[in-house]
């Protein structure tokens, strides 16, 4: 299955859950190395004082080359999976990508952590209480697809 994990650069079990999945037979996106030898998209490549840009400048930032080249990869990325797993704590760029994967009709599985309750996770396929449960729950996913069950 193809699966694409939506997190934060900041979130230090994002990195585990790409290499378990990886060892579970899916192919996943790594959006911290999408190609290989490739670092993923930092802000600090387009411009070292991106903590300091105004709103206009943000806006600017966007077309840049190296942040189009990114958004292109992961897009990509995003239309090709077959699901996407949202791994929490997570920011806006994540949440995007999560809602943009259900509005698109891919299957979206939610790996909770101690964050605050959101009610629109209500869109989630499943929300996941570990690692576990969640390759548990992509397990069963494929397992409908092969043999062509509905869920």
């Amino acid at each position: 299955m193809k699966i694409y994990v939506a997190s934060s650069w900041r979130n230090n079990q994002q990195p585990t859950v790409v290499k378990v999945l990886r060892e579970a037979g899916h192919e996943v996106y790594d959006f911290r190395r999408p190609c290989p030898g490739e670092l993923g998209f930092q802000w600090l490549d387009v411009d070292p004082k991106w903590k300091s840009w105004n709103p206009l400048e943000f806006a600017n930032a966007l077309n840049h080359p190296i942040a189009q080249k990114a958004f292109t990869t992961d897009m990509t990325a995003l239309m090709e999976c077959d699901v996407c797993v949202l791994v929490l704590p997570c920011g806006r760029s994540a949440h995007l990508e999560a809602g943009w994967a259900v509005g698109n009709g891919k299957h979206l599985f939610i790996l909770l952590d101690q964050s605050e309750p959101e009610l629109m996770y209500a869109m989630a396929d499943h929300l996941c209480l570990s690692l576990y449960d969640l390759l548990q729950k992509l397990f069963h996913l494929s397992m409908q697809q092969v043999h062509g069950c509905a869920e």
